[in-house]
Order: structure tokens, then sequence, then C-alpha cells
């Protein structure tokens, strides 16, 4: 849904979170024509899917939900991985990371939250990475 959202800027009531897309989208960011190609997850990968993705990435929002602790206590495996994939030997790249941000989403539903919004703070300042809660 958040995909959606910033590609056709509107809310998609009707949203299957368990399809996997790929989108493909353009935008001017600072005042820069920009093409992007993002990859919006099913969520359900098993290990060696979810290190496939990674590698195919350059950026990445890691997105939990605050009504899901399930989903916020994977935040921390995810980063990991991005970090141990990318500084890899075997990647041409070399040694820089990619940009990881991490997304509270669902923030409207505050009477359903399981994950304040100081955990995911605490969590972004652990890892050293920026956080944003959105709806």
């Amino acid at each position: 849904a958040l995909t959606v959202r910033f590609i056709t800027r509107r809310f998609i009531g009707d949203y299957d979170p368990t399809l996997e897309m790929i989108y493909r989208h353009m935008a001017i960011i600072d005042g820069e024509m920009v093409h992007f190609e993002i990859l919006d997850t099913a969520g359900q990968e098993d290990s060696l899917q979810i290190e496939e993705k990674i590698k195919w990435g350059d950026g990445f929002a890691v997105v939990y939900s605050v009504t899901d602790r399930c989903s916020f206590d994977e935040v921390m495996r995810l980063c990991f991985l991005i970090n141990h994939i990318h500084s890899s030997p075997k990647r041409s790249s070399g040694s820089e990371q990619p940009p990881v941000v991490i997304v509270g989403n669902k923030k409207d539903l505050q009477f359903d939250r399981m994950v304040s919004t100081e955990d995911g703070e605490n969590l972004s300042k652990a890892l050293k990475l920026p956080f944003y809660e959105i709806s």
C-alpha cells in the first residue's frame, strides 16, 4: 500500500499484501529525473529468497506495522542482512552501504498499536538509520 501510494499519490484500500510486484516510476528529485524500480515484497520469503532480493536492491525501506510486534522484530534481522550482503567482498560496487530507512506504518491505528514510537526511535538510533512513522 505504501508503494502504491508513492506512485499514484492515492490510498488504495483494496490491496493484497501477499502479492509481490515490481513497480516502475519516474519522479523529479532535487531537480533531476529519477527512474525507480521498486520491488514490493510479499514479506513471506525464505532466507535464500530474501538474500536474492537484497542483492537486487540499491536502497531499502524496511517497513513494519505498528500494530504487529512480529514485523517490528524482523527489522533488526533485515537491516543486518542488508549490511552483511552489501559489504560482501563478492559485490563489485565496493564497500559503500546502500541507503536504508526504517518506516513504522499504520500510525493512525493508535488503539491497535503494539509498537511504540519510542521503540522505533530506539531501534533506529541503535542501528544509526533514519526513522519515520507514517500512515
